[in-house]
């Protein structure tokens, strides 16, 4: 089966679905899929990326590590 006939079965079996949790699960993995697409960088914006760490870093535009793990913490 070509893909694009696979999305159309998936689709048409997605709305049958009735369960709220099942709508859920399929939702968090779809968001995991999209997010964990990386993205090759080229050195160019690798390094500005870095440049711009750095001068946050001095300005103190960061979170201390302590923090965020209680910030994470909190996220339950």
């Amino acid at each position: 089966m070509k893909l694009e006939a696979r999305k159309l079965s998936f689709i048409q079996e997605f709305l049958k679905i009735q369960s709220e949790e099942t709508i859920s699960l399929l939702e968090s993995i779809l968001r995991k899929e999209t997010t964990d697409t990386i993205q090759p960088m080229s050195i160019k914006n690798l390094n500005q990326r870095i440049d711009q760490s750095l001068d946050d870093a001095k300005n103190g535009k960061i979170t201390d590590v302590n923090d965020l793990i209680s910030e994470i913490e909190k996220w339950s």
